[in-house]
């Protein structure tokens, strides 16, 4: 097992794989930049070294930075999270020559898969069903767009170095299609360095559902079943859950079964998720197809975590250390359901903008069943130069309907003053019913914005709890902690009204 191991990332993730890390008895290596000079990843790690300013480009995203560090605290291995450079293969070539074990797959395998052109034509080659498309050869934008016309409408312009929703354009009319392919080329050129383009059919009612694997340096793979992310906003995932809803017992065979053959394609090793599109047509019947292959852990891990009840950075930690998968396919099974939401610093009624400031009360709900993935604390710094992710809710129960539940409760609890987030947001999404009946698809949250978004806060309620969380921080009174000892400002400071 490794003696000390770096966490090439921030955040919530961050704090996940220190935390692993610590139950292991590895030593941990936090980096920050200086926008992150007090994060909760640098307070919480043995070691935390400065990667340099705020910039991503000149710290977390900085390959020479990081391996430096590495070498400095004198690293086994290195974590990339998720983000970042968790799927960059120049990075896990780098360190393999610094002698540093990356903890994920090959570089070869990262390369292979992150070129979404390369990884359709394995998975179709393989017998895995690929979403209708074409992949022009000639690049030039006369050439594209007759290729986009081949095809037919509606369609999605793609890149194939994308990810996370950039480099992506829906088209419905072919008067959108000069402008969505020049977008298309300048994101995926500025944030990738690769402006290849292809086009797939938009299947605008499917729902998406991806497949955890597992893969051991033996060769041995095995699945964790599936979660169904289907809640999006603009591609990007907001509430994940496990299992779907949707999904029937032969669909979700078929789909485990192409999962695993889509991983031994691939050559695959350690943690990764093969992401599909459902479609249900008019006489009920469902068909599945290859969207792309995460070669990474998924931001929405605990999911398959709390219905399988095993842990997913220590089986990478394992793997990376060399030892084999403990578990045969037959051996794991799932139990109950569990629904994730992911808590943003961002202001859903002003185009979902990102917020930054500092974190004046923080309180995770608590209760049966209920998970918080954090990265914050109280007093912390949210910067305006990362991703504005907080916290991840899990909840957990025998039935999706205890698990949402036990989630809206969470939610409702969780106290967060200082900046702005979606919570309210969420809630409204899982009061939804839609959302409740599990009848959903890619297209529901920006089918139904206005309906979910709601009115802004006014500026006089903010105002007032700024006071009130500076007021709990006064000795309590009779009654007025709760739980753990915390003060409950809301609590005793008795009946106010703004």
């Amino acid at each position: 097992m490794f003696r000390r191991v770096l966490v090439a990332n921030r955040g919530e993730i961050a704090v996940r794989v220190i935390r692993a890390c610590r139950e292991l008895g590895i030593a941990s290596v936090a980096v920050y930049s200086e926008a992150d000079r007090s994060a909760l990843p640098a307070r919480l790690a043995d070691i935390a070294v400065l990667l340099g300013p705020a910039a991503p480009a000149e710290s977390y995203l900085s390959v020479d930075a990081v391996i430096d560090a590495a070498r400095r605290t004198k690293a086994d291995a290195v974590h990339p999270g998720y983000g970042f450079l968790s799927e960059n293969a120049g990075f896990a070539a780098r360190c393999e020559r610094a002698g540093l074990v990356f903890i994920g797959p090959p570089a070869d395998v990262i390369g292979r898969m992150g070129s979404k052109l390369a990884s359709r034509r394995l998975m179709a080659a393989a017998g895995v069903p690929v979403v209708p498309g074409v992949e022009p050869r000639d690049q030039t934008p006369a050439a594209l767009e007759r290729a986009a016309r081949g095809l037919g409408l509606p369609l999605l312009v793609k890149a194939s170095a994308g990810g996370g929703g950039r480099g992506m354009r829906v088209v419905t009319d072919f008067d959108e299609l000069p402008a969505a392919i020049d977008s298309a080329r300048r994101e995926a050129s500025s944030g990738f360095g690769d402006g290849t383009l292809y086009f797939e059919r938009l299947l605008p009612r499917a729902r998406h559902v991806e497949v955890q694997i597992l893969a051991d340096a033996g060769g041995h793979i095995v699945h964790l079943f599936e979660r169904d992310c289907s809640v999006q906003r603009r591609h990007q995932k907001v509430i994940e859950e496990s299992p779907s809803p949707a999904l029937s017992p032969s669909t979700r065979q078929r789909l485990l079964e192409a999962a695993s053959a889509a991983a031994r394609a691939a050559g695959y090793r350690n943690a990764g998720t093969v992401e599909f599109l459902v479609d249900s047509g008019a006489d009920g019947q469902q068909a599945f197809y290859f969207l792309e292959m995460n070669t990474r852990l998924q931001v929405e891990h605990p999911v398959t975590e709390e219905v399988t009840g095993l842990d997913l950075v220590r089986a990478q930690i394992g793997v990376a250390a060399g030892q084999p998968l403990a578990w045969r396919q037959d051996q794991i099974t799932t139990r109950g359901h569990a629904i994730e939401c992911r808590v943003y610093a961002e202001a859903p009624h002003d185009g979902f903008l990102p917020r930054a400031g500092r974190v004046l009360h923080y309180r995770e709900p608590r209760g049966p069943g209920i998970r918080v993935d954090s990265g914050i604390a109280e007093g912390s710094e949210v910067p305006p130069n990362y991703d504005a992710l907080l916290a991840k809710v899990i909840a957990s129960g025998e039935t999706r309907d205890i698990a949402r539940a036990r989630l809206t409760a969470a939610l409702r609890s969780y106290v967060i003053l200082g900046v702005e987030t979606n919570v309210a947001f969420l809630l409204r999404v899982l009061e939804h019913a839609s959302f409740q009946s599990g009848r959903i698809d890619t297209a529901f949250v920006d089918t139904n914005v206005s309906e979910l978004v709601g009115p802004p806060d006014p500026g006089i309620t903010r105002v007032a709890a700024a006071a009130l969380a500076a007021a709990g921080h006064k000795p309590a009174q009779a009654g007025g902690a709760s739980a753990g000892g915390a003060v409950d400002p809301w609590t005793i400071l008795g009946p106010w009204r703004a």
